[in-house]
């Protein structure tokens, strides 16, 4: 059984339909998704262009880095552990705060209700 068995039909005129359809192809969500999202007053955001991607994996690549040096740092007594765990940590939340930026939706200034 589906968890949604509400159906709902909505009518739009031309420029509505264009601009909703440019709406979520901009989101790279589908219709529904989109819907849903609005209704529950959140924004959804556009999808971020190709170099989003490449950028975060190579923020990655480089936090693994960091991370195995550390921990080889730490095992060897050689660098300051506590300020290299640090700018891992700092690194670890630039991530989050630039995906949060960019991929999640955000609520929206009303809600709609």
């Amino acid at each position: 059984m589906r968890k949604r068995n509400i159906r709902y039909q909505l009518w739009l005129d031309e420029q509505e339909a264009e601009r909703f359809n440019r709406l979520v192809q901009r989101s790279g969500l589908p219709r529904e998704v989109y819907l849903r999202q609005l209704i529950n007053g959140l924004v959804p955001t556009d999808t971020p262009p190709p170099d989003y991607f490449y950028m975060m994996k190579e923020l990655r690549a480089i936090g693994t880095n960091l991370n195995q040096i550390a921990r080889k740092a730490n095992v060897l007594n050689v660098i300051d552990v506590q300020r290299y765990d640090a700018a891992v940590v700092m690194l670890n939340n630039a991530v989050i705060e630039i995906t949060r930026a960019v991929m999640l939706p955000r609520k929206m200034e009303r809600k709609i209700e």
